[in-house]
C-alpha cells in the first residue's frame, strides 16, 4: 500500500512539475494572444488619443493601434492612465503597452522594450497670443510660469534646459491639463509635445486664444510603443506596424490628422 501511496505521489508531482513547466514556457506574447486583447496604457490628448463627440476613442495613436492589433489577431483595449506610473503598470501587466506619443529615450530602452520609431516630433512653448514676443526669449521667460506634464519630455526640458533656468516650474497631471492653466492664466508657458499642440490650437477649439512660440523648441525626439523589458511583442508588433505602413493604411491615418510630414515609418 505504502509503494503504491508512494508512486501516486510521485506521479502527481511530476504532473504538476510539466504544468509548471509549460506555464514558464508561455511568452509575453502569449499572455497577450491567450487574452484576446491587448491593454494600451494611454492618456488623453488630441490628436494622438482622445473621444470624439459621441464619447468614443478616436486619434492618429488610437487607429494606429487598432490598424496593428487587427493584423496581430486581437483587439485594442485602451485604459487610461497615470503617466507618471506608466512603467510600474506595464511591469504588473495592469497595461500590457505603452502606446501615446512615447518619446524614445535611452533610460527609457533600459527600462522597457521599444518599438521601431514611427514618428518623429520636438516640444514647444504654448502661451497665450498676446505673449508670444514676450516669452520668445530666455530674457523673457524669467520669472514666468512654466508647466509641463510630471514624466514627459516637456518636464526634461523645462527643468534641464538652461532656456527656462529662472521661470518657476510646476507639473502637471497631464499635457491637456497644461493647456488648461495656460487658458486660465494660472500659468504662463506649457511646454508640449509639437503634435499634440498643432493638434489642440485651432481656430474652432477651446484654445483658439493660445498660440505655439513658433521661433523656439526643443528636444527633437522620436515616437514608439513600449512593451515590457524583453518581451516578444515588440516583435511582433514592429513586423504588423510595417505592414500598416505597407498597405498605405498608416498614411491614410496621418492624412486624416495632418501628420504625414512627420511619419518616421513609411511603405517599403
Amino acid at each position: 500500500m505504502k509503494k503504491v501511496l508512494a508512486l501516486v505521489m510521485v506521479c502527481v508531482f511530476a504532473a504538476l512539475m510539466l504544468v509548471g513547466c509549460g506555464s514558464s514556457n508561455k511568452t509575453d506574447w502569449d499572455y497577450i494572444k491567450d487574452k484576446g486583447e491587448m491593454v494600451i496604457g494611454m492618456t488623453l490628448f488630441e490628436p494622438m488619443n482622445f473621444k470624439d463627440a459621441n464619447g468614443e476613442m478616436t486619434g492618429f495613436e488610437t487607429e494606429f493601434a487598432q490598424a496593428v492589433c487587427e493584423e496581430l489577431g486581437v483587439k485594442a483595449k485602451f485604459q487610461e492612465i497615470n503617466w507618471d506610473s506608466k512603467e510600474v503598470e506595464l511591469k504588473s501587466k495592469t497595461i500590457d503597452c505603452i502606446w501615446n506619443g512615447m518619446t524614445i529615450t535611452d533610460e527609457r530602452k533600459q527600462n522597457m522594450s521599444i518599438s521601431t520609431p514611427y514618428m518623429e516630433n520636438k516640444q514647444v512653448m504654448v502661451v497665450k497670443k498676446d505673449k508670444v514676443e514676450q516669452y520668445a526669449t530666455a530674457e523673457g521667460v524669467k520669472g514666468a510660469s512654466v508647466i509641463a506634464e510630471a514624466g514627459s519630455a516637456g518636464e526634461e526640458v523645462a527643468q534641464g534646459d538652461e532656456f527656462f533656468k529662472e521661470a518657476k516650474y510646476v507639473s502637471g497631471k497631464s499635457q491637456a491639463m497644461s493647456l488648461m492653466e495656460v487658458k486660465a492664466g494660472t500659468s504662463d508657458i506649457a511646454i508640449i509635445d509639437f503634435i499634440m499642440a498643432k493638434g489642440s490650437i485651432r481656430p474652432d477649439s477651446d484654445y483658439s486664444d493660445l498660440a505655439i512660440i513658433e521661433s523656439k523648441s526643443f528636444a527633437p525626439e522620436q515616437y514608439g510603443a513600449a512593451f515590457r523589458k524583453d518581451s516578444n511583442t515588440t516583435e511582433k508588433v514592429n513586423e504588423a506596424m510595417q505592414k500598416v505602413a505597407d498597405s498605405g493604411k498608416l498614411k491614410e491615418i496621418a492624412d486624416k490628422y495632418n501628420l504625414t510630414d512627420m511619419l518616421l515609418l513609411k511603405a517599403k
